[in-house]
């Protein structure tokens, strides 16, 4: 596939909306870009109703001119097919492509992403917009490449509960079952409470029954919006690439996002991009209670360094072909979308720029140039002020020297197993208050980075052969073709580390007839004996004076070694953790246990974890070790002391540049 043009180093860029401000003052703008030393401008993203002010009429000139202006002070513009933000014009004379919320009522213009995925009429001005834009740049020697529409999903609109969803979804089913509904029934369980069905057409939306619908069936309407995104998006992809070779296609993700399998979304990319707000993902913490009340304030300048770095990793991955990513929007002040919005601790720009080059990004694209003067985002920072004056990120962008962040691969033999299936059947019925996805895969992914290790997130059925350990925290999708793809790897040496709740559903959403672990119950030599659903507050003891919050589940060993035991409560002397050959299972939720038992096997595979004060993390890339300080004070490590809120870059041992 077509790559950016190569570079040594980090690329830094910046998103530009030249369509917001005087064109007297663009010239100034691209030179002030060039002179800070950003490489990447883009552009083009929201503009649909100034390159199509009526249907049919296109105005170009605009978009000519900011192009050529960019190109002359040898910038390179990412240009955008611009259909995240349809035009007024458009909902006018066909409001069939609006979306219908899950309550049932439509949503209107007046913000963007105001579109169905499953409208047949937006579809089709889609590819029409994108062809208009992508044959007049395609070949500008200034594009290097493209962003395909914008943030697929924000403001909940990845699913859409219109009668085009509606009628798409009942194909989908139709296709997916064969035309056998009696599939269907017994794929999704529907004796249960008589909800068996006698023809696709009956089958209702996921949205106004009475009380909890069946999982099973919130899941395929899931899946099956997921693949509305991505035929949607394979459109784009395919325009582009006929319209524009040799250049890449990317498209932005959000941090946290469910909605959709961005794996399947991301098919035909060259690399997935993301947009990294690391104040604002403090907001992911609190929805989905990833930290204590105590560290989202000890943080909130900065971000929490594992959440960022987590979804850094997660689209490192995105495209296993690639195994690298760019920050498509990256923060450099304060922003305006959360409950709260402190101004970012000095440094802190310089401190997310290095963890996500270190990380794995080639580029790091700056939001925005200029601060908003009109309509939502008035309160968003730029690295211009409003009036035009260099803001405090501005200043902390100058000061960044890209030569010092090499390009190269990210080397880690630990990976951590990622699946949108089964993230959506435990949040369909998490069973305990905080105890969903997203709460149990960081404890897992935290404890990593607490040792010092690089971790790679993969799909769970991506080949395992070059890890040393992988840890799958919360796969709980488990069907017979997964399961023997990690007996495989088992049986070829792979230390493998499973959570609670693993292999407890089947790929249709049902449990397996014979229990946890199904089709893994031979590799893991045990089956499920209770699980414990605990209130805040509410502990179980552990063997090794370790106690589980929110969830506890035992088993019963059938060849399994047990390693820990719960010590009073109603699971007194029951296994905690288990072991069978080169698997282990850790049934009880707690930070602690999990952080000693995956030390314990990072030790036993001479991958050398070291334990790290609060704050401090470490990184490998391209032969540099960084290691940063996201508290407010000075810390100090092996010797070292890395300031308030920033980095040193140091030369990896040979055994910790393997981890």
């Amino acid at each position: 596939m077509p790559q950016p043009q190569p570079t040594a180093h980090l690329a830094l860029g910046v998103c530009d909306y030249p369509e917001h401000v005087s064109p007297s003052r663009w010239a100034l703008h691209a030179r002030q870009q060039r002179d800070l030393g950003l490489r990447y401008v883009r552009i083009a993203e929201f503009a649909w109703s100034r390159l199509e002010p009526r249907p049919g009429q296109f105005n170009w000139a605009w978009l000519d001119e900011i192009i050529d202006l960019i190109a002359r002070e040898d910038l390179q513009v990412i240009l955008c097919t611009p259909t995240a933000a349809p035009p007024a014009w458009l909902i006018r004379d066909h409001p069939d492509v609006l979306p219908v919320g899950r309550g049932g009522h439509v949503k209107t213009f007046g913000s963007r992403r105001h579109y169905d995925f499953s409208s047949g009429t937006f579809r089709e001005h889609s590819r029409r917009i994108t062809r208009a834009i992508a044959e007049r740049y395609g070949s500008h020697p200034a594009v290097a490449g493209w962003q395909t529409d914008n943030e697929f999903g924000w403001g909940d609109t990845a699913q859409s509960f219109s009668p085009a969803a509606h009628a798409a979804f009942h194909e989908w089913l139709r296709e997916r079952y064969r035309g056998r509904v009696d599939d269907l029934n017994d794929a999704w369980g529907n004796v249960f409470w008589s909800m068996e069905y006698t023809d696709f057409q009956e089958v209702p939306l996921p949205n106004h029954a009475v009380a909890e619908v069946n999982p099973s069936h919130a899941l395929d309407f899931l899946r099956f919006s997921s693949d509305q995104v991505a035929a949607f998006h394979a459109e784009q992809i395919a325009i582009l690439r006929e319209c524009s070779p040799g250049r890449f296609v990317t498209h932005n993700y959000m941090g946290f996002f469910s909605a959709y399998d961005h794996y399947r979304v991301s098919t035909g990319l060259d690399f997935a991009s993301w947009d990294s707000y690391p104040t604002g993902t403090l907001d992911a913490a609190r929805e989905w209670q990833l930290l204590p009340p105590e560290d989202r304030l000890a943080y909130a300048r900065t971000g929490h360094p594992d959440l960022t770095a987590f979804n850094h990793d997660l689209y490192r991955g995105a495209v296993p072909h690639s195994g690298r990513f760019w920050v498509m929007e990256h923060q450099c002040g304060p922003v305006n979308w959360t409950a709260s919005n402190p101004l970012p601790a000095d440094g802190a720009v310089r401190l997310w720029t290095e963890q996500a080059w270190a990380h794995g990004a080639d580029a790091c694209v700056y939001f925005r140039w200029q601060a908003a003067t009109m309509a939502q985002e008035v309160m968003h920072s730029g690295l211009l002020r409003h009036d035009g004056r260099p803001d405090r990120g501005f200043h902390e962008v100058a000061a960044l020297r890209p030569q010092a962040y090499p390009l190269g691969p990210v080397r880690t033999r630990v990976a951590l197993l990622h699946d949108y299936e089964s993230l959506w059947l435990i949040n369909a019925q998490p069973h305990a208050d905080g105890m969903n996805y997203w709460a149990q895969t960081l404890a897992y992914y935290r404890a990593l980075r607490t040792l010092g290790v690089d971790v790679d997130v993969i799909h769970a059925d991506q080949d395992l052969g070059r890890y040393a350990l992988v840890v799958a925290p919360a796969i709980t999708l488990v069907g017979a073709e997964r399961a023997a793809r990690w007996t495989r790897a088992a049986a070829q040496g792979t230390e493998l580390v499973f959570g609670p709740r693993t292999a407890f559903r089947t790929p249709s959403g049902r449990t397996h007839e014979d229990g946890q672990f199904g089709p893994l119950s031979d590799l893991l030599g045990a089956r499920l004996g209770l699980y414990d659903s605990l209130p805040h507050g509410l502990t179980q003891g552990l063997s090794g004076g370790h106690h589980a919050r929110l969830w506890a589940e035992s088993y019963e060993p059938r060849g399994a070694q047990v390693l820990h035991t719960y010590q009073g409560g109603p699971l007194d002397g029951q296994a905690a953790v288990i072991r069978s050959g080169t698997a282990t299972v850790i049934g009880a939720h707690s930070d602690t246990l999990i952080t000693d038992l995956l030390e314990e096997r990072l030790h036993a595979l001479g991958l050398h974890p070291t334990r790290l004060p609060d704050g401090l993390r470490v990184t490998r890339r391209a032969g540099h070790l960084l290691v940063q300080n996201w508290t407010q004070a000075p810390l100090t490590w092996q010797g070292h002391t890395v300031p308030a809120c920033g980095s040193l870059h140091l030369t990896p041992t040979p055994t910790g540049g393997s981890r």
